[in-house]
């Protein structure tokens, strides 16, 4: 098992809160979670239950402007679990690694990006 201190990224990863909208072929309903990081590559968030290392997971998310060259984005993510951690206060915390993001058009009426 690799010691976490010793893990390279590739990408920029931004300490952000985020809702993201998510939903696995375990799950019958899609579910909300919160991010605590992300990068183009990666993603860390908050679940109120567990998910298995290895579950493939669709997820829906603006981008923030650090990550996109100035402006906020939606997108769509095709993501795999990598590591699960049981938190106190009965949440998770899960790593997944991006495995395919496309950016969702604008839709008019909705509010901007600014």
């Amino acid at each position: 098992m690799s010691d976490p201190k010793d893990e390279r990224r590739v990408g920029q990863r931004v300490a952000v809160r985020l809702p993201v909208s998510l939903k696995s072929k375990e799950a019958t309903a899609e579910q909300t979670a919160y991010t605590r990081d992300l990068s183009t590559q990666g993603i860390f968030f908050y679940l109120d239950r567990e998910i298995s290392a290895g579950t493939q997971l669709e997820m829906v998310l603006i981008l923030p402007s650090e990550l996109t060259a100035g402006e906020r984005r939606w997108v769509c993510c095709q993501a795999s679990v990598v590591r699960v951690e049981e938190n106190p206060g009965n949440n998770f915390g899960i790593a997944a690694s991006i495995e395919r993001m496309d950016i969702l058009p604008e839709i008019p009426g909705e509010p901007s990006s600014g």
